[in-house]
């Protein structure tokens, strides 16, 4: 999971570029099964990216458009009934 600040009264900037550049840069990669963009209160965009084995890291943002970097996480699938 990839979750991203804008700088204000950039968000809109910040999820062209995570649509346009960050998405694409995974897309196509080994293992990817799945991926989506989200924007949230805040001006901020996640994305969520799915894996068979090791994840690919989406590329950083250019600086201008944050407000401070970039969160990362990495989630195990537990199968629950």
């Amino acid at each position: 999971m990839w979750e991203a600040k804008a700088a204000e009264g950039r968000g809109a900037d910040l999820h062209a570029w995570a649509l346009e550049v960050a998405v694409p840069a995974v897309r196509g990669a080994a293992g990817l099964q799945r991926s989506e963009l989200f924007t949230a209160p805040g001006e901020r965009v996640l994305v969520v990216t799915w894996w068979a084995g090791e994840p690919l890291a989406l590329p950083e943002p250019p600086a201008a458009l944050l407000a401070r970097p970039v969160h990362r996480w990495s989630f195990t699938s537990e199968h629950v009934e």
